[in-house]
């Protein structure tokens, strides 16, 4: 089999290996806390927010700003504990190749 046959072969299969990663992905998920545990949010590892709870005693209504900051803290951890497993799964696929646009 001629080299651009075999290369064509292996770009087909990391394809389908990257496909069923990226579905395992979206099945996974890691949650991130701030405030003490006040605020969880819970990020897919696909990118997407799945869940944000927020525990009764952090709503003061003179509090807002805070609650807020809270959550944007939450949210953005979580996203990146998300991306971080992305990116570790993707990499066992690629071999450590970087592909343009992928997570």
């Amino acid at each position: 089999m001629s080299s651009i046959g075999k290369l064509m072969k292996q770009a087909a299969r990391m394809q389908q290996q990257m496909e069923q990663v990226q579905a395992e992905l979206a099945a996974r998920s890691v949650e991130a806390t701030s405030g003490g545990g006040a605020v969880k949010v819970v990020a897919k590892c696909d990118g997407t927010l799945a869940a944000v709870a927020i525990d009764p005693q952090a709503v003061n209504p003179a509090e807002t700003q805070l609650l807020e900051d809270l959550v944007l803290t939450a949210a953005n951890a979580a996203l990146a504990k998300a991306r971080d497993v992305a990116a570790a799964e993707m990499s066992k696929v690629t071999g450590g190749m970087a592909m343009p646009g992928m997570f």
